[in-house]
C-alpha cells in the first residue's frame, strides 16, 4: 500500500492549510500515514504545532515530501461525548454540556455554567417545539398592527377609565415580563425550545407593556393610579423560585384569569386602538397559558405530589396577601364605567352586572384549568376562590 501524499502548494496554515490536512487524515485507511509537502516556508513548524495537541506524530521525510504525519489518538477528544441527540431530550442535561448545541460532540474540560433547571421532568412538555413554532410565526409589530392613527374622541370620563385600565395592565404585564426572564437564565440550553418559549413570552410581555403604555398616553392626559395591594400581589409572583410553581401561579392562574379580562375589554372597548391592543395581547396570553398547562400536565405524570405542592403555593400566596386590599378600587370602577358606556343609573347597573359576570367567568376558567390538571371539582373551586383579588 502506498501512503498518500498531500501537496499544499503555497498554502500556509495561517490561511487554511489545516483544513486540507485534517480532511486527508480523516480519509486515511487504517495503518496508513500521510505525507505532506508544500512551498510555504513556515509549513514545518506550523504542521508540528498543529499536530502536537491532536496526538499526531510528525516524522521527517525526504524530498519531495516534507514530513510524514502518523495519526495518533486525538487526546483532546478522547473523552468527548455527544450532548444527546438533536431530536431526543435527555432526562437530565449535565452541566459540562454547557452551551453546546443538542447533539454536538462536546470536548471535555470546558466551563460548567450554573443552569440549575436541567431536568426534563422539571421543564418539559411535548408540545414545546410546536408552541415555539407558533409563537415565532405569530409575532406582531406594535407600530403597524395597531391603528394608532384611528380617531379616538371619547368623553373625558370614558377616556380616563381606559387610561386607568391601561395603567393597571402595564403594571401587571411588567410582572409577567420579569418572571419568564428570570426563569430563562436558569434553563439548561439542552431544553432550547423551553428557553425559546420563555424568551418569546418575555418579548410578548415587553410588547404588551409598550402598547398599553402607548394607549394610556395617547390623548396626553396623566396615567392612572397604582395601588399598594396590587403591587404586593404581583410581588409574590417575583419571589417564587420553583419553575413549575411559578408557571402555575403566573401562567395558569394569573394569565388564565387575564384571558377573561382581555376578552371583557375587547367586548367593551370604546375605540379601535384599545380593541386591537387587547385582542392581540389576548392571543399571546393564550399561548402562555397553553404552555403552562401542558408543562404542568407533563410534570404531574412524573411527580404524584405535584398537586399538593400547587395547592400549597396557592394557599401560601393567599395567606401572604390576606391583609392586602386586592384589586385597585379605581380599576374596578373603571371597568364598570367602561362596560356601562355612560353615566345613567341604568347603564351603571348594567356595567356593574357585567363586571360581576366577569369575575364569575374568571372563576369558572380557573376551575376548568385546575380540573384539567387533575384537581377534583370541589378542590378546584376552593383553590380558585383563594386566587388573588388583583386578578393576576
Amino acid at each position: 500500500m502506498t501512503d498518500p501524499v498531500l501537496d499544499l502548494e503555497d498554502l500556509g496554515f495561517e490561511t487554511g492549510a489545516h483544513l486540507l490536512v485534517q480532511r486527508a487524515l480523516r480519509e486515511l485507511p487504517p495503518g496508513a500515514r500521510l505525507g505532506v509537502r508544500g512551498r510555504d516556508p513556515l509549513l514545518d513548524p506550523h504542521l508540528r504545532a498543529w499536530c502536537r495537541p491532536r496526538g499526531h506524530t510528525v516524522v521527517p521525510a525526504c524530498e519531495p515530501v516534507l514530513a510524514w504525519v502518523v495519526p495518533g489518538r486525538a487526546d483532546r477528544w478522547a473523552r468527548a461525548e455527544r450532548a444527546g441527540s438533536p431530536d431526543d431530550i435527555v432526562a437530565k442535561a449535565p452541566a459540562h454540556w454547557g452551551l453546546a448545541a443538542r447533539g454536538a460532540l462536546v470536548e471535555p474540560g470546558g466551563p460548567e455554567p450554573p443552569f440549575d433547571l436541567a431536568d426534563r421532568d422539571l421543564l418539559w412538555t411535548e408540545i414545546a417545539p410546536a408552541l415555539y413554532a407558533h409563537a415565532a410565526s405569530a409575532q406582531w409589530d406594535p407600530a403597524t398592527a395597531i391603528p394608532w392613527d384611528a380617531e379616538v374622541a371619547l368623553p373625558p370620563d370614558i377616556e380616563r377609565a381606559v387610561v386607568q385600565i391601561m395603567t393597571y395592565l402595564v403594571e401587571n404585564e411588567q410582572a409577567a415580563l420579569v418572571v419568564p426572564a428570570r426563569l430563562l437564565a436558569r434553563v439548561h440550553p439542552h431544553f432550547r425550545e423551553v428557553a425559546q418559549l420563555l424568551a418569546v413570552q418575555a418579548a410578548d410581555e415587553a410588547r404588551h407593556v409598550e402598547v398599553f403604555a402607548r394607549r394610556a398616553a395617547l390623548t396626553g392626559g396623566p396615567l392612572g393610579t397604582s395601588a399598594a395591594g396590587g403591587r404586593a400581589s404581583l410581588a409574590t409572583l417575583l419571589t417564587e423560585p420553583d419553575f413549575s410553581l411559578a408557571s402555575f401561579l403566573l401562567s395558569v392562574l394569573g394569565e388564565g384569569t387575564f384571558l377573561n379580562l382581555l376578552a371583557f375589554l375587547d367586548r367593551h372597548a370604546p375605540d379601535p386602538v384599545t380593541r386591537r391592543a387587547v385582542r392581540l395581547a389576548r392571543q399571546d396570553e393564550a399561548r402562555h397559558v397553553a404552555f403552562g398547562v401542558a408543562h404542568l400536565r407533563h410534570r404531574s405524570e412524573a411527580d404524584p405530589h405535584l398537586r399538593s405542592r400547587l395547592r400549597a403555593a396557592v394557599e401560601r400566596r393567599h395567606d401572604a396577601l390576606a391583609t392586602s386590599t386586592g384589586l385597585n378600587d379605581d380599576v374596578f370602577d373603571a371597568l364598570i364605567l367602561l362596560a356601562a358606556g355612560e353615566w345613567s343609573p341604568h347603564a351603571i347597573r348594567r356595567g356593574h352586572a357585567a363586571v360581576l359576570d366577569l369575575r364569575k367567568e374568571m372563576d369558572e376558567g380557573r376551575r376548568r384549568r385546575l380540573v384539567h390538571l387533575g384537581f377534583p371539582d370541589d378542590e378546584a373551586a376552593a383553590l380558585s376562590a383563594l386566587h388573588t383579588r388583583n386578578f393576576m
